[in-house]
């Protein structure tokens, strides 16, 4: 039980000060990744992010809600192979509205206030991932797979 605290720690401590992940989408059988600004919630059950609806991705999550997302640490550094760490979520990917748009917003500005002219723009849907499972890999190969459902 003790080392799952630790991964769980360590998988807490990485979203919390990584900005950015690789939005995995797909559609036609095809993969298809996309930079996008995170930001995780407390429990890890949920990870929120913007996009405006007329982008590739936004159409990909129309037609499958199916998504993985990676998010890391590393520096691009030779050390990156012994001390980085990575984290893919997988799960479904919903975009959020009234109430709940207002408050996951406040979430996420909190984290990335920069984009505030962007999320409030008409054409941007935020949308929350609902994370079924991490699949966390640090010191090259130590792997975890965390059931968060």
């Amino acid at each position: 039980m003790e080392r799952l605290t630790q991964w769980r720690e360590a998988l807490s401590e990485l979203l919390k000060t990584q900005p950015l992940g690789v939005l995995c989408t797909h559609n036609d059988g095809q993969p298809y990744g996309s930079l996008v600004a995170v930001v995780a919630t407390d429990d890890l059950r949920h990870i929120l992010f913007a996009t405006t609806r007329a982008t590739r991705k936004y159409a990909n999550l129309t037609a499958d809600h199916r998504v993985g997302i990676l998010i890391d640490n590393r520096s691009n550094e030779p050390e990156d192979l012994r001390l980085a760490m990575a984290a893919t979520a997988t799960g479904t990917a919903v975009e959020l509205h009234g109430a709940d748009r207002r408050q996951a917003t406040a979430v996420y500005l909190r984290k990335h206030p920069q984009l505030a002219e962007f999320v409030a723009a008409p054409s941007c849907a935020l949308m929350r991932i609902d994370v079924e499972k991490y699949y966390i890999v640090r010191h090259f190969q130590n792997v975890m797979e965390l059931d968060v459902s």
